[in-house]
């Protein structure tokens, strides 16, 4: 953590191989900008890459498309 410019969640064991996902805030006029960088290791190898090309990638986006609309909503509040 770097408060109050960046912060990282970080797989320490779970159900990915690896797991990470950085959050970056950066002031942009009257307002703050968050960048979400986020990289992530599925298991299983090829299954697991088959996994991610079927419905993982997508899913990871819209849940943090999602995570994100509803932080925006509260912080504006």
């Amino acid at each position: 953590m770097k408060s109050p410019d960046y912060f990282v969640d970080e797989m320490v064991f779970g159900a990915f191989k690896s797991f990470r996902h950085e959050h970056i805030f950066e002031i942009q006029g009257t307002g703050t900008l968050m960048t979400d960088v986020f990289n992530y290791l599925s298991p299983l190898g090829v299954l697991g890459k088959l996994a991610n090309v079927l419905f993982l990638n997508k899913y990871v986006t819209d849940l943090l498309v999602h995570r994100n609309k509803t932080l925006k909503e509260h912080a504006e509040q």
